[in-house]
């Protein structure tokens, strides 16, 4: 597990779920000489990133830990340091969402605040409207998709599309997001026969985003294929704000723009 930019090694636990996957998970304290905040962000990354990609690479944690907050990042199942399998019936973000609740039950603490990007958003709403302990939830990388199609926009990257790109020996002509997802995956490291599975399990099946009761923002950038219109999202869950911040799918997330608007809104 990568160090933070501030150079400080997170603590990684694992812990074994119900079906028998490990999942990984990474924690930071708060940073000395701040005063720490009680209640701790939990960060749940995107397809084939992880926590260390999405998170302490791109400044999320350094920024958060300043502030201080005790900042827990999670491995999806078939990313990271999470336990891999070809298997596509041990994924789907309804299992994934499982896994979070896993992990932020063994945290002990009474509330924590939540953040998820791309498939990491999908995850978190999920966990959001069936998990009490959530104070407060971002989600980005995703807008009217979620409503209207139960999930990530699989009309943007279709699954099987998404899964053959991915195991193909020359993936030749495919769309540009799922060509953009391929390198992206073996530029990190990712384990492509699980991402395949994940892709092909990827969750069409709707969110009660009425059962949403914590304090949510929505984060877009403004030229992401994945996130079209997404006050369609902000809206469909109770008192959501919506933020747009310049940048694609992959940009938008690791931007100042972004971390600021995730620092603004957990204390504020």
């Amino acid at each position: 597990m990568a160090d933070s930019p501030a150079g400080v090694a997170p603590r990684t636990s694992t812990l074994v779920v119900d079906d028998g996957t490990a999942i990984a998970y990474h924690r930071w304290e708060p940073d000395p000489g701040v005063d720490p905040h009680p209640v701790p962000v939990v960060l749940q990354h995107g397809f084939a990133a992880d926590t260390s990609v999405e998170w302490a690479g791109r400044g999320t944690v350094a920024a958060l830990t300043a502030a201080g907050r005790a900042v827990v990042g999670v491995d999806a199942r078939g990313h990271g340091l999470s336990g891999k399998s070809p298997d596509p019936a041990r994924y789907g973000e309804p299992r994934m969402a499982r896994d979070l609740h896993a992990v932020v039950a063994t945290l002990g603490v009474p509330a924590v605040d939540l953040v998820g990007y791309s498939m990491g958003a999908i995850i978190s709403l999920l966990t959001a409207a069936g998990e009490a302990a959530v104070r407060t939830l971002v989600v980005g990388g995703v807008g009217a998709g979620v409503v209207e199609v139960g999930g990530v926009d699989t009309r943007v990257l279709p699954n099987d599309v998404l899964a053959d790109a991915l195991l193909a020996d020359d993936p030749g002509p495919v769309p540009p997001e799922a060509a953009g997802m391929r390198a992206f995956a073996e530029a990190v490291g990712a384990d492509l026969p699980s991402l395949a599975a994940q892709a092909r399990a990827a969750h069409q099946g709707g969110i009660d985003l009425g059962a949403i009761t914590a304090r949510t923002l929505v984060i877009a950038g403004d030229d992401d294929p994945l996130a079209r219109r997404p006050h369609v999202l902000a809206d469909a869950i109770t008192g959501a704000r919506l933020h747009v911040v310049a940048g694609d799918h992959g940009g938008a997330v690791g931007s100042p723009a972004f971390r600021s608007a995730v620092l603004d809104f957990l204390t504020g």
